[in-house]
């Protein structure tokens, strides 16, 4: 049996048509330690569909209540807000 080892935790909060592409307002993702922003954008477009995916390209993101680019690491216990 193989184990997986989970390097860092982000919780992802959702709001407007990016809750509502991903059908839920939020949820916990499991990440390889050094993941950036960009690495959790396209894991969640890809685990929630093309809707989601699409509704992300467009949206502003914050890390940790700061507003940036997309280019930003990652680290366990991380906040994203997207919407």
């Amino acid at each position: 049996m193989t184990q997986v080892t989970t390097d860092i935790r982000v919780q992802v909060r959702y709001f407007a048509g990016a809750a509502a592409a991903a059908g839920r307002d939020d949820e916990t993702v499991d990440l390889a330690a050094g993941s950036g922003l960009g690495d959790l954008v396209a894991l969640l477009g890809a685990r929630h569909g093309a809707g989601l995916a699409r509704v992300l390209t467009a949206c502003s993101f914050l890390l940790d209540e700061v507003a940036g680019p997309v280019d930003r690491p990652l680290h366990d216990e991380a906040q994203v807000a997207g919407g």
